[in-house]
């Protein structure tokens, strides 16, 4: 086991610094998730904690020890790769015992640390088998398999999900939480899916264009966005985004698409008069049923309506400004295209964030 610190990580290629000022520290036995669109750099800041790729500034330090000219076999860690990375003529049992075959391990241990792997992977029946002749899903178990037998200080995953199909990727997050769990390693894991991070990390990071917007919980993150950035990336729909000023007369409102509410007196002293992005989940717009609730009512017009099953997404515009909103309601709704809805908003689910660096305004 051990923790893993990052001190002022920086990265360029030439001109170009695609990780900047990037600090943290993973805790031993967390598993962190980095998270972030294609190109943010997610992948890059992994693979330097690997030693796969140079740092260009900083330090990275594992079990307290710092490793920046460390080569990779002499880090302690263990990766997972996208592709597998499989050696396609050895036999399952092989590809595993390879790397423990290299560093001069007693044939026995090397056997009961495999058969160990393999039996808490459920892959105990394949070892005899070739990689062409498992799925997608029980290579990515070998590849992780390989991995724990090096019983390592770290494990690394870089986006090892992605090749999978839907129903595979789900149950193969639930795999990976709970081996992570049993085994009590210290993870880092990146991907681009902002579901798998939500659900499989402790902390999650997020990256874009190479910094960390914000470092929290999945449920932070989720409830208290500190960017406009963070907002719009974490969940599933997106969170909607409004175009809104705050107002200075007439009590302590906001106005956005031609709705107006109230908002706290403190908010309103702040920033009156001030240009802001209003945020609202879809999740936390609602029909108005006339049942006298606390928050303010515009009209929707329905344009595209998604059964889920469980939820119904509508897509639709609002106010004067033709706002495009999704609202996202629990069950099967019986709603057309084209048909007006009293749409409702609740004042203590808005997210206010600033125009000019997209921060979040308290």
């Amino acid at each position: 086991m051990a923790t893993i610190l990052l001190n002022n990580i920086h990265k360029s290629y030439g001109r170009d610094e695609v990780i900047q000022e990037v600090n943290c520290e993973v805790a031993d036995g967390e598993l962190l998730v980095i998270v972030g669109p294609s190109g943010c750099g997610k992948s890059t800041l992994l693979r330097m904690i690997a030693g796969l790729e140079n740092i260009t500034e900083g330090e990275i330090s594992i079990g307290g020890r710092v490793v920046n000219d460390l080569e990779p076999a002499d880090r302690d860690i263990a990766m997972v790769f996208q592709n597998y990375a499989l050696y396609p003529h050895m036999s399952v049992y092989n590809n595993m015992a390879y790397g423990l075959k290299i560093r001069g391990l007693p044939k026995d241990e090397i056997e009961q640390r495999v058969k160990r792997a393999a039996e808490t992977l459920e892959i105990g029946e394949y070892l005899k088998r070739s990689p062409r002749q498992l799925s997608g899903g029980q290579r990515q178990r070998v590849a992780m398999g390989r991995a724990i037998v090096r019983e390592p200080s770290v494990f690394l995953f870089d986006e090892p999900l992605s090749n999978l199909d839907a129903k595979l990727r789900v149950q193969m997050r639930l795999e990976i939480k709970k081996l992570q769990q049993r085994l009590g390693i210290t993870s880092v894991y990146v991907t681009h899916d902002q579901i798998e991070a939500m659900t499989l990390g402790q902390r999650l990071m997020v990256l874009n264009g190479g910094f960390v917007e914000q470092l929290g919980t999945p449920i932070e993150l989720y409830e208290r966005p500190a960017t406009e950035f963070v907002a719009g990336f974490i969940g599933s729909p997106a969170m909607n985004f409004i175009s809104a000023k705050i107002n200075s007369t007439g009590g302590s409102v906001i106005l956005g698409g031609g709705m107006e509410f109230a908002i706290p007196e403190d908010t309103f002293t702040r920033h009156a008069e001030r240009e802001v992005t209003l945020g609202i989940r879809p999740e936390d717009l609602l029909l108005d049923k006339g049942e006298g609730t606390s928050g303010s009512t515009t009209v929707l017009t329905a344009h595209l309506i998604e059964h889920l099953g469980a939820d119904t997404l509508i897509h639709g515009q609002f106010g004067t400004d033709q706002t495009d909103v999704i609202v996202r309601l629990g069950g099967i709704q019986q709603i057309k295209p084209g048909e007006l809805l009293p749409l409702r908003l609740l004042p203590n689910k808005v997210h206010l964030f600033n125009v000019d660096d997209g921060k979040r305004l308290d």
